[in-house]
Formats: C-alpha cells, structure tokens, sequence
C-alpha cells in the first residue's frame, strides 16, 4: 500500500514540475534556470511545511508518503539543477552557474525552514 501512495504523489508531482518549469521559464528571457529554480524552492517549502506537520502529529507517515516522497520527489529535481549549472558553467555563463548554486541552496534552505516555522505557527 505504502508504493501506491509513493506513485500517487509522483502522478501529480511530475507533471506539475514539468508543467510549472515550462510555464515559469518562458515568461523569462533569460539564461538562469527559473523553472528549476522555482519547483525546487516550492518543493522545499512543501516539505518543510510537511516535516513540521507531522512533528506536531498534524499529519501521519502515509501523507509523508504521498506529499513528501511521491509530490514532493517528482515536483522538486536535483539531477536537473546539477545538470543546468554545469550546462551554464560550460557554455561560460559561470556567474549564472554560481548564482544558481547559491541562490538554490540559500532560497531551499529558507523556503523549508520558512515552511517548518509556519507549521510551528499553526499546529505548535
């Protein structure tokens, strides 16, 4: 049963990172990564938000498994942000390289966080 809700949350997840990549980088003309960059900061939030969740018993493992490993997995792409900076860094773009990296990681960071303390806010 724990596979299904996995294949579940991916169902949603991946088309919606897809869906969201595409739509978000076309409104930039620009060579930073914004769809990458977007899907992994709501996933981060979406799994902070989740982590203080069920740390406050709001929420169960099998919503972990849906939203957390399923949406959450397929949404959010670490294969694809590594795989956009070194395509910026090769193509010479390397402060676009850079700025991904710390924007990724500094944006994620907060995003869960941020996302943890809001569920602090509400089921602490």
């Amino acid at each position: 049963m724990n596979w299904l809700l996995v294949i579940t949350g991916a169902m949603v997840g991946a088309p919606l990172r897809y869906l969201t990549d595409r739509t978000v980088q076309s409104k930039h003309d620009s060579l930073f990564p914004w769809g990458t960059f977007t899907v992994n900061v709501v996933g981060c939030l979406i799994l902070g938000l989740l982590t203080g969740a069920v740390t406050a018993g709001a929420a169960n493992s099998q919503v972990q498994l849906l939203v957390g490993t399923g949406l959450c997995g397929a949404l959010s792409t670490y294969s694809t942000f590594s795989y956009e900076t070194l395509r910026l860094a090769e193509d010479g773009a390397r402060f676009y390289a850079a700025a991904n990296i710390a924007a990724s990681v500094v944006a994620g960071l907060g995003a869960a966080f941020t996302g943890a303390a809001f569920a602090q806010a509400i089921w602490g």
